[in-house]
């Protein structure tokens, strides 16, 4: 398929929708909740230091990173799809990029196992949700 007719049969409703859904899923992971306290300290980020962050900057960054993964992976699942075909499009899109770039930049990083189970269990459920609301719609 021709990637001009690719973009232009993108859902951008169900992108901005699979967006925020994920912003969200993002917010309770690196949470109290879940797994803030870890990520933390695996990171040796003080509470400081994320206290000082420019959050309007990176949570800006961070929606308009996930309507770009949104519309990409939407083109990957296609226009007839389903709530199931897209969910494996997601789990098969995060276990063969997301992780496995995780998973070397940490090796190299030598970065912990522990952090890289928050970080890529994150990027599966991600994409595993984002892919199910895209191919459902």
């Amino acid at each position: 398929m021709e990637f001009s007719l690719q973009l232009s049969e993108i859902n951008w409703l169900s992108v901005i929708v699979a967006s925020i859904v994920a912003f969200g899923i993002g917010g309770v992971w690196y949470s109290p909740l879940m797994f803030s306290k870890i990520w933390q300290k695996e990171l040796k980020l003080s509470d400081e230091a994320i206290k000082d962050a420019n959050m309007g900057l990176i949570f800006g960054l961070t929606f308009i990173l996930n309507i770009i993964g949104a519309a990409v992976l939407d083109m990957f699942i296609g226009s007839e799809s389903t709530f199931f075909s897209g969910l494996v499009v997601g789990l098969l899109v995060s276990l063969a990029w997301s992780t496995t770039a995780l998973g070397i930049n940490y090796l190299f990083a030598r970065k912990s196992f522990k952090l890289f189970l928050i970080d890529a269990g994150y990027f599966v459920t991600f994409f595993i949700i984002m892919g199910a609301i895209l191919g459902a719609w």
